[in-house]
């Protein structure tokens, strides 16, 4: 008998909440579009605290100048020194990929950092997937922070390389057509794989911590970001050829820079080889650019839906990897 009463008892409370003026179910619900911009918003301003370290912004700013332009430094030392000053023409190059490798690095492996921070560092991941609003909304806006931050040292590093270091540039040949598309469709890449790389860090069991850095340092080699995709064998060009980062480089440099050398084609590269041309035109880069995207971002959309899923399922997001 008691067992009965004690099983009815939740439906009368519910019943009796539904009854009730001042009660609104939506609240545990969220709030549709409104809810999500609200969340995207909040995690945006504490993903810049965050990767501000709640620091002076005077002082943030003197990190973001400084940690981008020291690495273009290093890397045009070290092209210095080997070329004995022979190749002064891919300081562009190197600048350019150098730069916005860091803007990559940010906003890709921003996404899988933001969910061992709130699972493992701050302990409040389970708190947020039970909250009104999405998982996913609050780690894009946590992404989109390291984006800015991340955007904002590539800028840098880059209008270094063209004051300081001779890099030449001339914004009246800058072709806004293709940079445009690109940056845009580029940054949608980008947050697809930061998508896939939470997807499998929601998954591990341990050395969570370094997946971010292997996966950004496996792609660094096979993208052209500072050399060019002719000096690796056929089968790692091919690879690098379906990543959508590596038409996203090509892209920007082709447009910031027009004539430059290319990372993707040149003679005995393996797009000469399958196409019979040099060099991809713009046009080229922005169809493949947005045909890998697509599939990446299809993937990604898939992948993390399967994956939290899981991480719901079996517990996983109060999971402690001790790395």
């Amino acid at each position: 008998m008691s067992g009965v009463e004690g099983s009815s008892t939740p439906g009368k409370v519910a019943a009796g909440l539904r009854g009730r003026a001042d009660f609104d179910p939506a609240r545990a619900e969220g709030h549709g579009l409104a809810d999500s911009r609200r969340a995207f918003t909040t995690s945006v301003r504490l993903g810049w605290q965050i990767e501000s370290n709640w620091t002076d912004p005077l002082l943030f700013l003197i990190f973001l100048v400084a940690r981008p332009v020291a690495s273009a430094l290093i890397l045009i030392v070290m092209l210095e020194v080997i070329s004995g000053g022979a190749n002064r023409d891919l300081r562009a190059f190197v600048i350019t990929g150098s730069a916005l490798w860091s803007f990559v690095v940010a906003g890709m492996a921003g996404l899988a950092w933001s969910v061992l921070d709130d699972r493992e560092r701050y302990r409040t991941l389970k708190y947020l997937v039970v909250s009104p609003s999405t998982l996913v909304v609050m780690l894009l806006g946590r992404g989109t922070a390291r984006v800015a931050s991340g955007a904002m040292g590539a800028m840098i590093a880059i209008g270094v390389g063209i004051v300081f270091l001779g890099v030449p540039f001339d914004v009246t040949r800058v072709d806004w057509g293709l940079l445009v598309p690109v940056m845009v469709v580029g940054l949608a890449s980008i947050v697809a794989l930061g998508l896939l790389l939470a997807a499998t860090v929601l998954q591990s069991r341990q050395d969570s911590w370094s997946y971010p850095d292997a996966v950004a340092g496996a792609l660094f080699l096979v993208v052209g970001a500072i050399f060019p995709l002719t000096v690796l064998p056929g089968a790692l060009q091919a690879v690098g050829l379906l990543v959508p980062l590596t038409w996203w480089l090509e892209g920007v440099r082709q447009a910031l820079f027009p004539g430059a050398l290319s990372s993707i084609g040149g003679a005995g590269s393996f797009y000469a080889q399958v196409t019979g041309r040099l060099t991809p035109s713009g046009g080229e880069v922005i169809i493949v650019l947005l045909a890998t995207t697509a599939i990446v971002t299809l993937a990604a959309a898939t992948i993390y839906g399967v994956s939290e899923r899981r991480a719901r399922d079996r517990g996983l997001f109060d999971r402690t990897t001790g790395s």
